[in-house]
């Protein structure tokens, strides 16, 4: 009797020390290591099912990879702020209903008890520091992989292409990162050969106002190697400022320029038709304004910038500049392709009504 108690509480020993083996193995996570935006090395889990977002642009390349489903919670910004000069927020606007996970903002700041309540597998974040990333890393225990467009407000390809590679990689989406980096490097090929053989004496003038820069501001805000002129090969008066990325200038500088065509980002296009009012001696000096040659643009930069618009611009100030070489171009429903492709909707009518959209502008 005692020989087959022994051996039953054997059985039962190991039966019990078996099943805890299984149970510890299941809950063993494997991982990968990988090098973030800053350098940092940081192990991540092989399966990810869970993110959150934190950081001007961030939330937008993963609506670009087409992962929202594993988005478990946004900042704040992302559910309070206007939506309009974000296509990627206009296409989705399930994300608002999601848990708060931090403040957001030019300066974002993380709530790490927040994130915690959501359990998140990754944190990728943009626009912060390494201590930052550290920081918000040890406090919570998840991952903290940083991504980033480059410097804020410019089109960096190479930055912007790295992120979503390493993005692809851990949200096991490389094929879709393939995919949006090949549609844009289509689109600015396209643009580029459409008007690279235009000599220099055969293009007009141009200029562009009311670029916005942590914040809205008036005519005399503009960009130096502004982008969308950069694919279509414009010759931007700006540039002989010598600079690069956001300027002002005063208006005695833009009277000297007196631009051919002179576009205007809606963004500012409120402060810029104030202003008129108040001085229409100087917009009417203008050569731009006298021959009726002034245009709207959308917005793109908005929370970091919205590469689908910057895009989208770039076809309607090309079919503007040299309408031959755009002859089968319709802006509007070229917008809608990219932003298909990108963020998965059309959303151009939306930003049009909100915004304004690809048009002559008319002042009085």
């Amino acid at each position: 009797m005692l020989k087959k108690l022994t051996a039953l509480l054997i059985i039962t020993v190991l039966t019990v020390g078996l099943c805890g083996c299984v149970e510890n193995s299941s809950k063993t996570t494997k991982t990968i290591t990988i090098t973030d935006a800053l350098g940092r090395e940081v192990k991540v889990p092989v399966e990810v099912d869970r993110i959150v977002c934190c950081g001007p642009g961030c939330l937008r390349m993963i609506v670009y990879l087409n992962a929202t489903d594993k988005v478990v919670g946004v900042e704040d910004a992302e559910k309070k702020w206007t939506p309009w000069g974000r296509p990627y927020r206009i296409a989705h606007p399930e994300l608002a209903n999601l848990p708060t996970i931090g403040q957001g903002g030019p300066s974002p700041k993380p709530n790490p008890e927040a994130i915690l309540k959501v359990k998140p597998d990754v944190i990728f974040a943009t626009y912060i520091t390494k201590d930052e990333a550290d920081t918000l890393q040890q406090k919570t225990g998840i991952p903290v992989v940083v991504l980033t467009y480059g410097k804020l407000a410019t089109f960096d390809n190479e930055d912007l292409f790295n992120s979503l590679k390493l993005a692809g990689k851990i949200l096991g989406k490389e094929k879709r990162a393939e995919n949006v980096i090949q549609f844009i490097k289509k689109c600015e090929s396209d643009l580029k050969n459409r008007t690279g053989d235009i000599p220099d004496s055969k293009k007009p003038t141009v200029y562009v106002g009311g670029i916005g820069y942590k914040g809205i501001h008036g005519i005399d805000s503009t960009e130096c190697k502004y982008p969308p002129f950069e694919l279509v090969n414009a010759k931007n008066v700006a540039d002989e400022l010598g600079r690069e990325g956001h300027v002002f200038v005063s208006k005695e500088q833009i009277l000297k320029w007196n631009p051919d065509i002179i576009f205007i980002d809606e963004g500012g296009l409120s402060i810029v038709m104030q202003d008129y009012k108040k001085d229409p001696a100087f917009y009417n000096s203008l050569k731009a304004f006298k021959t009726g040659n002034v245009y709207g643009l959308l917005p793109y930069n908005f929370y970091a910038t919205n590469i689908g618009t910057a895009l989208a611009d770039a076809y309607y100030i090309g079919k503007v500049v040299y309408p031959d070489r755009f002859k089968d171009i319709d802006p509007e429903k070229k917008a809608d392709e990219i932003y298909t492709f990108l963020v998965g909707k059309p959303v151009y009518e939306q930003m049009k009504e909100h915004l304004g959209g690809f048009k002559k502008l008319e002042f009085k």
